[in-house]
């Protein structure tokens, strides 16, 4: 079978069912922070407007392709809201148009202290994005520096409010640990300033050093180096703080309160087909992978002239799905059902023996100890 938009031969999304998330990659960005591996640029004002066409333009293509009738709807980037009012205005009106929003439970913007207006929100608001993901990162001013974020403290709770008060009810905040030069005390401070605004969903990440950022560059230099028993400390603090607050670790760096579990997130977990709109943006659908171009004037020419995005497909075999299911799931609390890991015993005995992993009823779970080392875990079921 030939895939209407790019030619393919051998399409092997073709009879799936149609995927019911929906991602779209925002790459654009006030300040480009020095730790974020994630495809992002300077937005050219030029360029924006054109830009939001090709994102419906693609979504239109793959409209035609998909009978699309979302249960999740995720805009991430980059930052979504760095667009102006009236972009954000094209982008959701043709949302609208374009999909059956029937079954939509979850619409997810994630958004940066400083580029919320009360103007956006209520925008936001008005037209069906019911979460905003907030990335606060720290509530230490030096910290937040060193992170090239433009944002203070005092910024990110006004941001915080300012939305509570545009009526979402749904609110995550993102935070990070095992910073350079980061305390154990400072991490307390932020976990208590950001339990104290009432968040329902919190994020918090431990830094990681990722090819092709200048905070990497320093870790090669020597310059930062990763203390894997002070971010062990910085975890466990984590868990306890939340736990005490009310929150639930639903997955490693996720905690919620009750009822307020990312959808779309868990979804992806669990292995859900995924449809990527937008530069860089992944999609799975069946036995089909493939990702659009990492650049946006590339994706934007591409797709405004009927071509495909995308840059190339992979076709994931039956035990390459389950690898990566299991690995996803592994970090999840509920862990994975006891059948999907029967061809390795003699592994699942020695985690359980070595306090990493523990059974409950037909499913297996990571222990506190074992999600410390939960990618470990997961090689061994490759």
């Amino acid at each position: 079978m030939v895939d209407s938009m790019d030619g393919s031969t051998n399409d092997n999304s073709a009879g799936a069912a149609p995927p019911r998330h929906i991602y779209v990659h925002i790459p654009f960005c006030a300040h480009i922070c020095p730790y974020c591996a994630f495809y992002k640029e300077r937005a050219d004002p030029a360029q924006t407007a054109r830009f939001c066409d090709a994102v419906l333009t693609e979504l239109r293509q793959r409209g035609r392709q998909f009978a699309l009738q979302p249960q999740t709807i995720f805009f991430g980037g980059g930052t979504p809201t760095a667009l102006t009012t009236s972009q954000l205005g094209v982008l959701l009106d043709g949302f609208h148009a374009q999909l059956d929003l029937s079954e939509l439970k979850e619409w997810t913007f994630e958004a940066n202290p400083g580029s919320v207006s009360e103007r956006k929100a209520r925008l936001l608001r008005q037209q069906g994005v019911n979460r905003i993901s907030l990335g606060v990162q720290s509530f230490d001013d030096g910290l937040l520096q060193l992170l090239g974020r433009e944002h203070s403290a005092a910024q990110a709770e006004a941001s915080f409010g300012l939305l509570r008060l545009s009526g979402f009810e749904n609110l995550s905040m993102d935070l990070m640990f095992g910073l350079p030069g980061q305390t154990l005390a400072q991490w307390l401070a932020t976990l208590t300033r950001a339990i104290a605004l009432r968040p329902d969903h919190i994020s918090a990440y431990c830094l990681t050093y990722e090819e092709d950022t200048d905070f990497f560059l320093r870790h090669t230099r020597g310059e930062f180096k990763i203390d894997s028993e002070g971010e062990a400390a910085f975890f466990e603090t984590t868990i306890e703080l939340l736990r005490e607050a009310g929150f639930e670790q639903y997955e490693i760096s996720n905690y919620a309160r009750g009822g307020f579990e990312s959808i779309h997130n868990h979804a992806y977990w669990s292995g859900a087909d995924y449809l990527g709109i937008g530069p860089s943006a992944f999609s799975t659908v069946g036995s089909r992978r493939w990702q659009n171009v990492c650049d946006y004037r590339a994706y934007s020419d591409r797709v405004l002239a009927g071509e495909t995005a995308s840059t190339g497909d992979e076709i994931l075999t039956r035990q390459m799905k389950r690898a990566e299911a299991i690995a996803l799931s592994l970090r999840t609390g509920s862990g994975v059902p006891a059948d999907w890991v029967t061809a390795w015993p003699d592994e699942v005995d020695e985690f359980i023996s070595l306090g990493l992993m523990r059974q409950e009823e037909q499913r297996y779970i990571l222990t506190r100890s074992g999600r410390l080392l939960a990618d470990s875990v997961a090689e061994a079921f490759v």
